[in-house]
């Protein structure tokens, strides 16, 4: 197990970088125009993110990022 020692603003810079990585990748996978083999991997990069996500953020923050089931075309 790594831990790691951040004070509160690093803490709200972390936390902006993922949700802003978090909101390109909602915008991308709902792009038809992407291939659906692609959306599988932007799919998993997001969950990995959302893990993240959930250990720097409160509760209220994480229930407008959950993932929801996608279906690839």
């Amino acid at each position: 197990m790594l831990g790691m020692l951040m004070n509160e603003m690093e803490k709200k810079e972390v936390e902006y970088l993922i949700k802003r990585e978090l909101e390109d990748l909602l915008l991308d996978l709902n792009d038809n125009r992407i291939d659906h083999m692609v959306k599988r991997a932007m799919d998993e990069r997001y969950r990995l993110l959302f893990q993240l996500f959930r250990r720097v953020a409160s509760e209220d923050e994480c229930l407008r990022y959950i993932p929801k089931k996608i279906k690839y075309e």
